[in-house]
């Protein structure tokens, strides 16, 4: 793979048998994009079409110093003699709330973690030895409480609840270093504290998108350099620099894919065993205690029964608004993030901020409006192969592999949100999706707005708003609602 003249028929047959590897072990591991060894993208891009990684072995050559394919399917010897405790994947750390201070709990919770990366890296790659050597490896001579893995997952679960910017925890990992006794495994930076958990965390996606929200630059789309439908620029040109390959892009979709996050949750036993808590450990009275008690639940049940008899498929609620992440108050940029609950769990947890999944991050500088469903794309694409087809997922709770599906059960969002995501239109004299034809509006002359003086009759007769004829401003009030 390393021949100078990359058109000789040595090295064609070399791509030919590296594609062949790399096919066969995405087949076996159910994944399906490829890592692409090329010297540009160095095992960090990932592609779907094979295609496309041989034309860049063929163009660009071969990464240097990878010799053995662990990437792509082949072992590591299992008589290296060293280890390097840097590892190769940038993904985005996993760091969780713990609450428990019985050390058995931590070293169980991190023993289930590291049993669930089967299902995401080799069991003979460097990764993963790197991961168990540290999870065994003590954070200092005689330390028996903390590992270097559960250690580092610790301070790094304190960085992200604090805000602290990588420089102050920078800092931090210094001075840590020089105050525990010698020998201690400590990284000294956020870059390596990060390269030693990334198997933890699960990766992202970054998309280009027009910046008028036309579409986005993936599939067909993916190799243009201007927008199919507006013709503006997919980058940001500035400086009058001709000749520079690479400009930052005009705007960026950061998605998160949701099924080895939910493959991930099935490998941890005990969240496993909550993700069916509203099976088995809920009370049946006929009370509304858990989503699963209401005739919506009950009704999707009904109708779609291959999809309810499996209390492990998943309903989920999706959630979106626009935030300004700079912590201003000016409207001069919104950043929409889409969230997804999932209601398998108990009340207590549904929505705790640990199990709430950022699944797409639209950034700024304005909303996306109604062209919301070209960012959902990827969102949708992943519910519709949980829905039709499901993907194969180990549940630790059961040692039992089945077909895990899910479904959207319902949505989280305020009224201008509601007629994004649904596409009605909210405003006007039929504003309301469930009155429609049924609402009687009255324009109001001076300030130009459409009200409902007939939904006053909706209020019961004791109620204080009928007799009520000014707020508490002194206005008087003589309608109840206001059109939007």
């Amino acid at each position: 793979m390393y021949i100078d003249d990359r058109t000789t028929r040595e090295y064609l047959d070399g791509v030919e048998e590296f594609c062949i590897i790399a096919t066969r072990h995405i087949q076996s591991t159910n994944v399906k994009t490829i890592f692409c060894p090329c010297r540009d993208c160095k095992n960090v891009l990932r592609y779907a079409d094979i295609k496309k990684i041989e034309n860049h072995l063929v163009i660009r050559g071969f990464m240097p110093d990878y010799n053995i394919w662990y990437w792509h399917g082949e072992k590591l010897p299992v008589d290296r003699s060293s280890q390097e405790d840097v590892l190769e994947e940038d993904t985005w750390p996993l760091t969780f709330e713990n609450s428990d201070s019985d050390e058995s709990v931590e070293e169980d919770r991190i023993s289930e973690m590291m049993d669930g990366l089967g299902d995401h890296v080799h069991e003979g790659s460097r990764m993963y030895e790197n991961v168990s050597k540290a999870a065994e490896t003590q954070l200092y001579p005689g330390c028996t409480k903390y590992s270097k893995l559960s250690g580092m997952l610790d301070l790094f679960n304190i960085k992200t609840l604090g805000g602290w910017t990588d420089e102050s925890y920078d800092l931090l990992l210094e001075k840590l270093h020089d105050i525990l006794p010698d020998g201690n495994d400590i990284p000294k930076s956020t870059y390596y504290a990060k390269k030693l958990m990334c198997p933890l965390g699960l990766e992202y996606i970054r998309i280009h998108a027009c910046p008028n929200d036309c579409v986005l630059y993936r599939k067909e789309y993916e190799n243009l350099d201007a927008c199919p439908k507006c013709g503006v620029s997919r980058y940001k040109r500035k400086g009058s620099n001709p000749n520079r390959k690479k400009w930052p892009p005009a705007k960026v979709l950061w998605y998160l894919p949701i099924i080895p996050r939910f493959k991930r949750l099935f490998s941890i036993k005990e969240e496993a065993k909550n993700l069916v808590w509203h099976d088995e450990g809920r009370k049946k009275d006929g009370n509304i205690r858990h989503p699963a008690d209401a005739l919506q639940w009950k009704h999707i049940d009904e109708t779609f029964p291959e999809f309810g008899k499996e209390a492990r498929n998943l309903r989920l609620a999706l959630s979106t608004d626009g935030m300004n992440p700079y912590g201003t108050l000016s409207c001069q940029h919104s950043t929409w993030p889409v969230l997804l609950s999932i209601y398998n769990f108990p009340p207590w947890l549904c929505m705790k901020q640990k199990y709430i999944m950022l699944a797409l991050l639209i950034s700024g500088p304005k909303r996306p409006g109604h062209d919301i469903d070209v960012y959902l794309a990827p969102l949708i694409e992943d519910l519709k192969l949980l829905w039709e087809e499901g993907v194969p997922v180990f549940d630790a709770h059961t040692s039992t592999t089945f077909t895990l599906r899910a479904m959207i059960f319902c949505t989280i969002n305020d009224f201008p949100v509601y007629g994004n995501l649904s596409g009605y239109k909210n405003k006007g004299e039929k504003a309301c999706p469930i009155c429609e034809e049924e609402m009687i509006p009255q324009r109001l002359k001076h300030c130009g707005k459409n009200v409902y003086m007939h939904t006053r009759r909706l209020l019961r007769r004791d109620h204080p708003y009928r007799n009520k004829k000014k707020n508490s401003m002194g206005i008087r009030r003589n309608v109840l609602f206001v059109s939007l």
